[in-house]
């Protein structure tokens, strides 16, 4: 058939016809994108918003820790420090007193130096939990070398541990989050899981410095997400969100318990 044969309306209407399917199909995929960008960014909020909450909820559990910690302290100051104090304080105004005898004055001062001494082991304890003088003084690996010793020193349990990594003593601040991790971790073992042995290693894995824990405890059910949000597994996530590192946890019931943490 010849172009020229076919009639001038039919060409207008043909060429308005295509027009306006081109239109048609402009307008739905300015709706589909439109539609898709706006679910793309609703997806995108809420994303962030569940990131904001779990922040939130690391931060809270942080404060939690620390006025727990503080409260811990305040008690044992008063409780043990402040009362070993007033017994020395009476008894160094009982050296004040008249017509004391010599044996009297020798008994006295025995109290005085013995509650002393008393207070101050107790005093070295308290700034021992703060921060250990053997972390501060040599590293992270000494530090979990002293700990280890501390828990087996109890006989309850049997302490494996293992280093491969050369720690960078510019990084003592990140170290500490790891030392606190592996404490709460070994409470967890003898308090919770009732474990007898424990295992440490220390590695790099994929470039990464890894920690691979292990006891032979009571378990827990790992894939029951409420036996993960103890006050003490809360304060292992916010450090290990510090450290933006990652942690994986398994765990069943009288399996023990297998944590894998990067740092």
């Amino acid at each position: 058939m010849n172009v020229n044969s076919i009639p001038e309306k039919e060409v207008v209407a043909i060429i308005l016809y295509i027009s306006l399917f081109f239109m048609i199909v402009a307008v739905a995929l300015i709706v589909f994108f439109y539609f898709s960008r706006k679910k793309i960014i609703q997806k995108e909020l809420e994303k962030k918003d569940l990131v904001l909450a779990h922040q939130k909820e690391q931060l809270h559990a942080v404060i939690i820790t620390q006025e727990e910690e503080r409260k811990r302290i305040a008690q044992d100051l008063h409780d043990d420090i402040s009362s070993k104090l007033n017994v020395v304080s009476l008894n160094s105004y009982l050296l004040t007193s008249a017509n004391l005898t010599e044996t009297e004055t020798k008994e006295i001062t025995a109290n005085i130096i013995n509650i002393t001494a008393k207070a101050l082991d107790n005093s070295r304890k308290i700034a021992h939990n703060l921060l250990p003088p053997v972390f501060d003084k040599f590293g992270l690996h000494a530090g979990i070398e002293e700990l280890c010793e501390e828990f087996e020193s109890s006989k309850s349990v049997k302490v494996s541990y293992q280093n491969k990594i050369e720690f960078d003593e510019s990084e003592k601040n990140r170290h500490l989050h790891v030392f606190r991790i592996l404490q709460e971790l070994m409470n967890n073992s003898l308090r919770h899981g009732k474990a007898s042995e424990i295992s440490i290693n220390l590695d790099k894995v994929n470039g990464s410095n890894s920690c691979f824990y292990k006891d032979n405890g009571i378990g827990f059910d790992s894939k029951n997400s409420e036996n993960q949000k103890g006050l003490g597994m809360k304060n292992i996530d916010s450090r290990i969100s510090f450290l933006n590192g990652s942690i994986d946890i398994k765990s069943e019931i009288n399996k023990g318990i297998e944590v894998f943490f990067t740092f």
